[in-house]
């Protein structure tokens, strides 16, 4: 059985390499560990662990045991320190002056213990792999097999920062991107044996699939909508476009429009009233040549929004006439 662990430190929403690991470390384990590396507490971000977790959980990724937290073991770090005859190992401090374990031995030692077979971890971290090795063997343990992978860099050529667009799974998440789509991008990146560059615009494309896809029901719900706004949601970009539809659906501005905007406003309330569906009520508009725009404007109160015919289909029949009686 593959044994496998994630191990972020806890300092706020994860970075998109990150979740790559995660994502890699969970197709790959039968068996996965989340565990958090905080024994660097300067590093530590109030709330970080709370956060990382709901990134994870939102991208649907689950684990088999944890979280383990390493600052709850240091005792089994000493002993490690012990058995190894010092506080040095060749170059490396095992210990920091407060007596706390650092990240090399607390790693080890934690694989060890909870018998991980295989390491998936970023390309940043291939030099640590010998000195791991070592510590390991020194341990009387088998090393695991460690994979690396390449990093996200950002358009710049270098590591994708934190503070940049979308580098975060916090900020997809604001952004209105759909889970299903951070998630797909991805699986879909797999274990880069190069670095790559972040495609944002990928991830937006997915998002539309991603959108297209859900249940009405589902959609309504993530949007926070009645359920029959969903064909106006459905032409959105992401969640919060679906968002801005449902409230432009809902709650309209008021407009005064001009008499000559009457003409289609008269066509479309008697093709309302006689029955016509939303599309069919659009192709006639479109055919006489109606004015479109004037009717959106007393639909929605603005010049642009979802397709009209899903404006249409959205709402209820005596709602879109007191709309256009308003609007004259």
């Amino acid at each position: 059985m593959k044994r496998a662990r994630f191990a972020p430190s806890p300092t706020g929403s994860l970075h998109v390499g990150n979740a790559l690991s995660a994502v890699a470390n969970r197709a790959l384990g039968d068996w996965m560990l989340l565990r958090i590396d905080d024994t660097d507490a300067a590093r530590n971000v109030p709330g970080g662990e709370e956060e990382l977790i709901r990134d994870l959980e939102w991208l649907g990724l689950d684990w088999d045991h944890g979280p383990v937290r390493q600052s709850e073991r240091q005792g089994v770090y000493r002993g490690a320190v012990e058995q190894l005859g010092g506080e040095r190992f060749g170059r490396i401090t095992l210990l920091r002056e407060d007596g706390t374990a650092t990240y090399h031995l607390a790693s080890v030692v934690d694989d060890i213990e909870f018998g991980i077979t295989h390491v998936v971890r970023g390309n940043d971290h291939r030099a640590n792999e010998s000195l791991h090795r070592e510590l390991i063997e020194a341990l009387g343990a088998k090393p695991p097999e460690y994979v690396h992978h390449g990093l996200i860099l950002g358009d710049h050529g270098g590591k994708l920062s934190k503070r940049e667009p979308g580098a975060t799974v916090g900020l997809l998440r604001e952004a209105g991107i759909p889970a299903e789509a951070v998630r797909r991008y991805l699986e879909e990146l797999g274990l880069p044996k190069h670095d790559v560059h972040y495609d944002l615009s990928r991830i937006r494309r997915l998002a539309i699939e991603a959108i297209a896809a859900l249940a009405d029901e589902e959609l309504a719900e993530r949007v926070g909508a009645p359920p029959e706004l969903v064909p106006a949601l459905r032409g959105a970009r992401d969640l919060n476009e679906a968002r801005e539809f449902a409230q432009l659906v809902l709650e309209p501005e008021a407009v005064s429009l001009e008499e000559k905007a009457r003409p289609t406003l008269d066509r479309f309330r008697e093709l309302r009233e006689n029955g016509a569906d939303a599309k069919e009520i659009v192709r006639e508009l479109k055919a006489v040549g109606g004015d479109l725009k004037s009717l959106r404007l007393a639909l929605t109160g603005r010049p642009k929004g979802p397709e009209l015919w899903a404006v249409i289909k959205a709402l209820s029949r005596d709602e879109a006439l007191r709309r256009v009686d308003a609007a004259l």
